[in-house]
This record gives structure tokens, sequence and C-alpha cells, in this order.
């Protein structure tokens, strides 16, 4: 397996079309997603543009659909919800379309709607994501982070660690490194293993939340490790749904 790993979408190449790859935005977009898809939501639509979410939103029957979404870290105006995993419980999100729109995740997940397949990771779904790569052992595999209005973050660079750690631990075909990333990545998991929710704090993304109000359920459900078995799969360009 060929493995890279690129901070944010404006690091990923132009043009290019990877046969897998792995979105991750830790803080909060696909933790929510995640949790909304392990709670029974339908399927999730992203968005990088919010006039094209409301239009596509209205061809929906408003009884079945949600709309989800963040700006700088606040809920946008008119909105279901904001991105909070802890938001998105069964009895809200059961057997609806959720349309979902965020900073920073969306956007990354924009970038590489044409690979091959598709997956998002969080650090909760971390093993389920694994092993889902695993099973299939594909060519070549890229893992894009999210990141912060393009800038790095660090919180995606954990997440991605503990993935490419859990791949290198049981990957029986062996794995080529692509680029450094990689290899940072997984020296900021070795750091951090022991105290997920204190490197989300840590990071300028975690300090920034904080400043927004009280968020310590959010912070320990992003922190949370391997409890969820669900894998967002995209279906169609921009679709998720549980595999």
């Amino acid at each position: 397996m060929e493995l890279s790993y690129f901070h944010s979408a404006r690091d990923f190449p132009k043009g290019f079309v990877p046969e897998y790859a792995v979105v991750t935005d830790v803080l909060r977009a696909t933790t929510t997603i995640s949790c909304a898809l392990e709670n029974g939501a339908e399927a999730i639509e992203t968005f990088a543009d919010v006039d094209n979410l409301i239009k596509r939103s209205q061809e929906w029957p408003s009884f079945s659909r949600l709309l989800l979404g963040e700006r700088g870290g606040k809920k946008i105006e008119g909105f279901d919800l904001g991105n909070s995993p802890v938001q998105v419980v069964p009895e809200i999100v059961k057997g609806k379309r959720l349309f979902m729109s965020t900073t920073n995740g969306t956007r990354s997940l924009h970038v590489v709607q044409t690979a091959g397949c598709l997956y998002t990771l969080a650090l909760p779904n971390r093993r389920a994501v694994a092993e889902k790569l695993l099973s299939v052992e594909p060519r070549q595999l890229c893992i894009v982070g999210s990141g912060w209005e393009g800038a790095y973050s660090l919180e995606d660079s954990l997440a991605a660690g503990a993935l490419i750690s859990f791949l290198l631990d049981h990957s029986s075909k062996g794995i080529h490194v692509v680029n450094d990333e990689v290899i940072a990545a997984l020296s900021i998991w070795k750091v951090w293993q022991n105290d997920l929710e204190g490197c989300l704090r840590k990071a300028t993304h975690g300090k920034r939340l904080e400043s927004l109000g009280n968020h310590d359920e959010d912070f320990k459900c992003c922190a949370r490790l391997d409890n969820l078995y669900v894998v967002p799969t995209q279906i169609e360009p921009g679709v998720l749904s549980a595999a």
C-alpha cells in the first residue's frame, strides 16, 4: 500500500484522483458524521457552499431532513444543528437525511470526492476504518486532513497518525510511506496516544472552541478511541452512508 498524508484540502495535489481516500476533521465534522450514522441517520450530504446546501435540501421532504452547519465554530443561523457530535442523538437523526456544511471538513471531502473509494475518519471509528482498509488492502491510500481555513491542525495529524499506526501494525502486505507527513503524523500519535483529549485541547482549534463556550462534552466525545463501528462511505459524490 502506497500511503500519503496531506494536511488540508489546500495541500492536496490538484487533479490527482486517488484509488482510496480517507478524510479526517476531528474537531468536529468527521466525528459528528460518524456519530450521526452510528445513531441511524439515513445519509449525510456534504457541501462546501451553504447556498448549494439550502437549494438541495429543499428537494427533500421537510419531515425527513436536517440542516447541520457551522462557520467559525458557531452554528449557522437558521440551521437545525451546529457541528456537535453529542447533538446527533438517535431521537433526532434516525432515518433522516442530514445536509451538512462546515468551515473545513466538507472542503476536504469535496477535493477528494472523485476518489475510487472515500471514507471519513475520526478517533472513535479509527479501528473500524483501519479494519475496512486492511480487508481490501488498496494499492494506494491518501489521508487528507482538514486543518483550519487551509492551515495545519494538530488534531487531524493525531487522527491520521492513529490510523497509520494501526495499519503499520496489522498490514500483511506492507506499507510504502510516500511523504514525510506520514512520519510526522505517526510521531504525533506516539507522543499523545495516552492523552487524546489533552492533545485536542492543546491544539489551536481546541483553544478556539474553548473560547466559544463550554464544549467539554464535545471534547470527550471526539477524544474517545475505537468505540464506534461505522465506516462513513461515499456512495455518490458528496453523499456519505454507513458501511
